[in-house]
């Protein structure tokens, strides 16, 4: 069985460790963001100790690593640095996963859930997270460094730019909806009609910008 550190220690830490589980990884040990929980367990197994503690080694060749936390900029910055020092971050699909043979996964840092549907035509670019049962339309793109939650559905030919996130059971339109802007911000049950700009927040039905 091949081994893998998880990286995080939050409430979304299992979550991940299941999915790991599920693809046939077995947990090597868990790194948290200091040194103040080293040597503790947590879910059982065993803190090793901090990132700093891990990308201080002089390689990180050969190790399989599972970026654990939600907040999509420090998984980002996470994501590269193990990968300069020779680490892999392996993507997962869960068995339950119904994907199209059509449809284009990175190699590296994806994370699709249970019961997720990724249609035809479509894709998802590296180092994004796919929550459980989202559905991603045909003929959609999805960039890196993003989060979809649970139940979220995002419609036909849109183009999910980089660091976007999307809340629980949120709806975007099939050919209504052609871009979502980098780094933006879904809420939950937004249901969202037209394009989004980049690095705004939009909710409700339909969805509107945030006022600051």
């Amino acid at each position: 069985m091949k081994e893998i550190y998880a990286l995080g220690i939050g409430h979304n830490t299992p979550v991940f460790i299941d999915l790991a589980e599920a693809c046939g990884y077995r947990i090597a040990g868990l790194y948290h963001y200091n040194d103040s929980r080293t040597g503790e367990y947590d879910h059982g197994f065993e803190i090793l100790g901090s990132f700093d503690d891990l990308l201080s080694l002089p390689t990180l060749s050969s190790k399989n690593f599972l970026l654990t936390m939600g907040n999509n900029n420090i998984r980002a910055e996470l994501f590269e640095k193990i990968l300069k020092k020779g680490g892999n971050i392996p993507s997962l699909i869960h068995p339950t996963a119904v994907i199209s043979r059509f449809a284009s996964i990175a190699e590296s840092g994806v994370y699709i859930s249970p019961f997720v549907y990724l249609q035809a035509d479509s894709s998802i670019d590296k180092n994004t997270v796919v929550l459980s049962h989202v559905n991603i339309s045909h003929n959609t793109t999805i960039g890196k460094n993003c989060f979809l939650a649970g139940n979220a559905t995002v419609g036909a030919y849109t183009v999910v730019e980089d660091g976007v996130f999307i809340g629980q059971g949120a709806l975007t339109i099939s050919a209504k909806v052609s871009k979502i802007g980098k780094n933006a911000y879904i809420a939950a049950r937004a249901l969202v009609t037209k394009d989004v700009p980049e690095n705004v927040i939009v909710v409700g039905a339909p969805a509107r910008v945030m006022e600051k």
